[in-house]
């Protein structure tokens, strides 16, 4: 009787609808493997990338006496240096910029300022007026204007060098305030002749703004400190980051100058050009503070294109590098910084697989899951907080026990990137092309303040519901773990949970916030063309 009563339909619908999985594995072992092959296989790469990163943390202090962040030598008579400032669409922040850069200490008769303006709405009237005040006293400044917007950023680089007087060529991007005496620190260190580039430290003028500001200056510091730190202490090749660092002109010139088939022009000019036989130098101690995005879009469409135009960068840069008679530790390490973020498609992949894989692996018992799940967890996930404390450990020696309290929600953030860096990725490597995605500039800088660039405000409009989707997923497994007494898991799947919806949400309500606070502008378009982003 008790046989039969186990086996009778009543029994059967019950178990399968409560935990339809217990009978698959009971049955279907090829299932299991079907599930778990591509699963681990997904977490043993991201496990090796995120071993990558404990070996760079290693390397900074392994070759910390390498670091010299003097000059060897002096020139006797200071170069003439161009100051190169590519803008489009930066009417809220370009007089600060011009400001900051007409005040740069620096002998006149060598230096030459160019406002490299791109822009197609009422920035370039505000630009122009402001270099023929700064020209009208006497600062050696130019208005350049393109109407075509060809090659984009490239492009106007380009355009600018081939009327630069200058041997060395700095840039700042729009939102960057660069120091008094940037150029005077930096300019010395080209005394050497093998020296190509220089690039100088990105500092935050809106850290405390928010908590996603907090978190974005998080993930900078650990680029800036480790990643950068790392490898130019290790003798490999690192790049310039687009703004806060100066070129000599040759080096340009000896690379191929700049070109504009990638979406990160400035990595792809760096490799050529330290394959060339050029040195890059990395100088922390320099900082030139800059602005960081204060909507959840304005990040996003920046990190996307950060992320699809690495992966253009390798496809491009990665055959050269392996046909080259570069050193192979060298070779290595470029394809760990030029294929990084084929970890977002890896993680859809991951996500897809495992909540079902997690169902599976339960009935194998506890011990079982951790004797797997730990190695991998500290290889892939442990390895991104241990990264970030470091870099705020090195920046901040009194203070950075505090970033424990930002590590789950930079988790989670990282987490809640995957939708639109896939997308971004999955482009790259497909060979789909698009726009130079700007990063919209706000001005602002302490809590409270509010925007008045809404009208540079993109939104996103399937993504962030696609998100909440993903969130609601991960909501429901963990109610499933709850009712199995899987408390293990559980905490895991929470920060994909507030990653997914964090993300989703901030796209959908910020910005709109200020309009029910009934003191923002509400005019959120924008002037065409605007690349619409991710």
């Amino acid at each position: 009787m008790a046989f039969a009563q186990q086996n009778s339909l009543k029994h059967q619908m019950k178990t399968w609808f409560t935990d339809p999985f217990s009978m698959v594995h009971h049955y279907w072992n090829w299932f299991d493997a079907a599930l778990l092959f591509p699963y681990f296989l997904v977490m043993i790469v991201l496990a090796v990338y995120g071993i990558h990163r404990y070996t760079m943390c290693w390397h900074y202090f392994k070759y910390r006496k390498r670091h010299n962040p003097h000059p060897a030598r002096h020139f006797d008579e200071l170069p003439n240096v161009t100051v190169q400032l590519p803008i489009f669409n930066e009417q809220f922040v370009i007089d600060r910029l011009i400001e900051a850069v007409c005040a740069m200490e620096y002998p006149r008769e060598k230096l030459e300022i160019q406002v490299l303006d791109d822009s197609t709405d009422e920035t370039t009237e505000v630009a122009s007026s402001i270099v023929e005040r700064y020209a009208a006293l006497g600062h050696p400044i130019v208005y350049i204007h393109r109407t075509n917007r060809h090659g984009f950023k490239a492009g106007a680089l380009d355009a600018g060098l081939k009327l630069a007087k200058g041997e060395f060529i700095a840039i700042f991007d729009a939102d960057f305030v660069p120091p008094p005496d940037w150029l005077m620190r930096v300019i010395h260190h080209f005394a050497e002749p093998e020296i190509g580039m220089v690039q100088t430290r990105w500092t935050h003028l809106n850290r405390d703004y928010s908590l996603l500001t907090q978190i974005e200056a998080i993930l900078l510091d650990g680029h800036f400190v480790l990643e950068h730190g790392a490898r130019s202490r290790a003798q490999q090749f690192f790049n310039f980051n687009g703004t806060a660092g100066m070129w000599r002109r040759q080096a340009i010139t000896d690379a191929g100058g700049w070109q504009h088939d990638t979406l990160t022009e400035d990595t792809d000019l760096s490799y050529r050009s330290q394959m060339a036989g050029w040195k890059f130098k990395y100088l922390p101690e320099i900082e030139c503070p800059a602005e960081l995005p204060i909507e959840m879009t304005a990040f996003k469409t920046q990190q996307a294109r950060w992320a699809k135009g690495l992966i253009q960068t390798s496809k491009k840069v990665l055959p050269m590098m392996f046909r080259s008679d570069v050193p192979r530790r060298i070779k290595i390490e470029a394809v760990y910084h030029l294929t990084a973020n084929v970890s977002y498609p890896l993680m859809i992949v991951m996500t897809a697989l495992l909540i079902p894989c997690m169902i599976v692996r339960f009935y194998q018992g506890w011990f079982q899951m951790l004797l797997i799940d730990v190695p991998l967890f500290t290889a892939s996930s442990l390895s991104i907080a241990v990264f970030y404390l470091v870099s705020q450990r090195v920046l901040f020696p009194k203070t950075w026990m505090k970033t424990f309290l930002y590590l789950p929600f930079l988790m989670a953030l990282g987490i809640g990137l995957t939708v639109t860096n896939s997308k971004a990725v999955m482009e790259a490597l497909f060979g789909i092309k698009s726009a130079f995605a700007r990063t919209p500039k706000y001005r602002v800088a302490k809590k409270g303040e509010k925007t008045h660039a809404a009208k540079y405000r993109k939104r996103l409009k399937l993504t962030p519901w696609i998100e909440l989707f993903i969130g609601a997923y991960f909501f429901l497994a963990i109610v499933y773990c709850f009712s199995n007494h899987n408390y293990f898991t559980a905490p895991f799947l929470i920060l994909f949970v507030i990653g997914y919806w964090y993300t989703g949400l901030m796209s959908l309500l910020q910005g709109r916030f200020e309009r029910w606070r009934g003191g923002a502008n509400t005019d959120e378009s924008s002037p065409k063309p605007f690349p619409v982003g991710v």
